[in-house]
């Protein structure tokens, strides 16, 4: 009797962890499609671009003040 007891106890814990993780995943699903639409991944290529343009332009403002400083 007890046996059958712990049986349906396990059961039961199954399907809520089932149905919480469901629910979880669809949660997440919802975030991630109102992020979409409101353009949260529409620019993924710009920060590597800007990384690489940000170091062209210290080294130009570099090369610039060390003609500042020749012509002075």
């Amino acid at each position: 009797m007890h046996l059958k007891f712990l049986s349906l106890l396990t059961m039961d814990i199954l399907y809520l962890m089932i149905i919480c993780s469901v629910s979880l995943a669809v949660i997440f699903l919802i975030i991630f499609i109102v992020n979409a639409r409101n353009g949260q991944f529409e620019d993924d290529e710009s920060p590597a671009v800007r990384m690489l343009l940000d170091t062209e332009i210290i080294k130009e403002k570099k090369e610039s003040d060390a003609k500042s400083e020749e012509n002075i």
